[in-house]
């Protein structure tokens, strides 16, 4: 199987014409393609005047070809050979998730601990708390069954560069996510759709003897002294402060919002370190704004889809602000997992077809910006930016404002002064790179927070913490940027955890 990249179509023509661009592309008129698999599509805007879609394709052919030979996809589970106990997973985000899967695939039956509920009923929850306000702090956007990118806009794209993606997009398309997924350049799922694929697939964890307990908060667990390297190994997992799971493996995989539980893992001795991480506001346009801004005519959004967009400017001190979390048609969230700070973020349901487009505008803060050497003081400084928007709110509602009245709003008092005057500094430049990106009437909402992990977790060769056994992974963990960075880790260690037993 041959793989051709830069085979262009016009806006209008059929993915059907691909075998004659590619015939003409390779001026081989008696090419005949079989088996033919798109494996990238994206959209060429740069001239607006000439707009194309560009495609990556694998396919077998009726003669040689001087061309690459297309790469295997299929992923290979590996199967142990020696007996084991049962792993745990503590937390059934996107990495939770995918370890939990290749465990299961591979026969281990890992039990999974998730202090939150099942989507279904997390999903009543975070509607209720749109609602009426009401908080409920085991059950929200950041806390249950997905994580918190089951409220987001299911974005599956990443930086890395990994032979595991393919498998996490396969398993995101088994279970229902599109078939579209494997091969769109930008792929998304949806929030409404990914509620879904991730039930489908806590289904199949427990068709293949996973086991997945909601309502169970990982609150201590035990070690005994080690024949390795380490001083001490894990032994068991300790559950809502009674029940105790005995294991060899854990995995804690509990996302960047579970405060409490780095508290607690602090307080046992697992390394962890201060990372960086950034604040900000979400900014609002009119979709049709960045449509006519990328495309030229915002008619073609219903052709190519709502028009994306990612900025950045390098500040005269050195910081960064960038946008994040691109939503195209979507709304602006409330996040709140804690009680008294207000946490926004964004979202987008499969169509993407909401009037509004919406991302985070961030601005860099660095571990010497925390105040404290102690590991947690990024949580803290969190929390004080969280807890200020609540008191200018006087309740979860996000303060918010116009870009053109920023400087002396509410919004502005929601962040440290260098991430708003940053942000003051960044806003004509970014309008420049994407036209009315400044206009004033462009709303804002504070305050973001949740960007990243606040602290890192080290880890040797074999995935591992400084306790034997334990595998810190994930967002949470310092370790990822995104659902299928997460997905990816989550595989790594599920693939360190068979490892151990061939």
């Amino acid at each position: 199987m041959y793989r051709i990249h830069e085979v262009k179509l016009k806006i209008g023509q059929d993915r059907d014409m691909i075998p004659d661009m590619v015939r003409k592309k390779l001026d081989q008129r008696d090419l005949v393609m079989k088996n033919i698999r798109i494996v990238r599509e994206s959209v060429d805007a740069r001239n607006k005047g000439n707009i194309r879609k560009v495609y990556t394709v694998d396919f077998d052919a009726n003669m040689d070809l001087d061309l690459p030979v297309a790469p295997d996809l299929a992923y290979e589970v590996i199967r142990p050979k020696r007996e084991f106990k049962r792993p745990v997973i503590a937390g059934f985000g996107p990495c939770g998730i995918f370890t939990a899967l290749v465990l299961a695939q591979a026969g281990m039956r890992p039990i999974v601990i998730e202090r939150g509920k099942s989507v279904e009923a997390r999903t009543k929850d975070v509607e209720r708390f749109w609602s009426t306000g009401i908080l409920d702090t085991e059950s929200n956007v950041q806390f249950g069954e997905g994580g918190a990118g089951a409220f987001s806009d299911g974005k599956l794209t990443t930086g890395i560069k990994d032979p595991r993606i393919r498998k996490v997009l396969e398993e995101l398309c088994t279970a229902g996510g599109g078939e579209e997924i494997l091969y769109k350049n930008r792929p998304h799922i949806g929030t409404d759709v990914l509620r879904t694929v991730v039930a489908n697939i806590r289904g199949k964890i427990t068709e293949l003897g996973g086991e997945i307990r909601f309502g169970c908060r990982m609150t201590d667990f035990v070690t005994e002294k080690s024949s390795s390297a380490r001083d001490h190994r894990i032994r068991s997992v300790i559950i809502n402060d009674s029940e105790e799971l005995v294991t060899d493996d854990l995995v804690i995989a509990v996302g960047h919002s579970a405060r409490d539980t780095f508290e607690m893992l602090a307080a046992k001795g697992i390394f962890m370190e201060q990372k960086p991480f950034s604040i900000g506001v979400r900014i609002q346009h009119p979709q049709s704004l960045i449509n006519r801004a990328q495309y030229g005519d915002p008619d073609l959004a219903g052709i190519l889809g709502p028009a994306e967009y990612k900025l950045s400017h390098h500040l005269k001190n050195g910081r960064g602000v960038y946008t994040f979390c691109m939503c195209p048609g979507g709304e602006v969230i409330r996040a709140s997992s804690e009680e008294g700070g207000v946490v926004t973020n964004g979202m987008s349901y499969n169509a993407r077809d909401g009037r509004f487009a919406n991302s985070g505008l961030l601005c860099d803060v660095r571990t010497e910006d925390f105040g404290s050497s102690d590991v947690l003081a990024g949580v803290w400084f969190q929390r004080k930016y969280e807890q200020i928007a609540y008191e200018i709110s006087g309740s979860y509602d996000l303060p918010e404002t116009q870009w053109g009245e920023f400087k002396n709003s509410p919004v502005m008092k929601c962040l440290p002064d260098f991430a708003g005057e940053g942000i003051i500094e960044a806003m004509p430049y970014l309008g420049r790179r994407l036209n009315g990106f400044d206009d004033p009437r462009s709303m804002m909402f504070a305050v973001e927070t949740r960007s990243s992990s606040p602290v890192r977790f080290p880890r040797d060769e074999k995935l591992m913490s400084n306790v034997f056994g334990i595998y810190p992974g994930g967002e949470g963990a310092g370790h990822a940027g995104g659902i299928v960075s997460a997905a990816v880790d989550g595989i790594k260690i599920a693939e360190a955890i068979a490892s151990r037993y061939i």
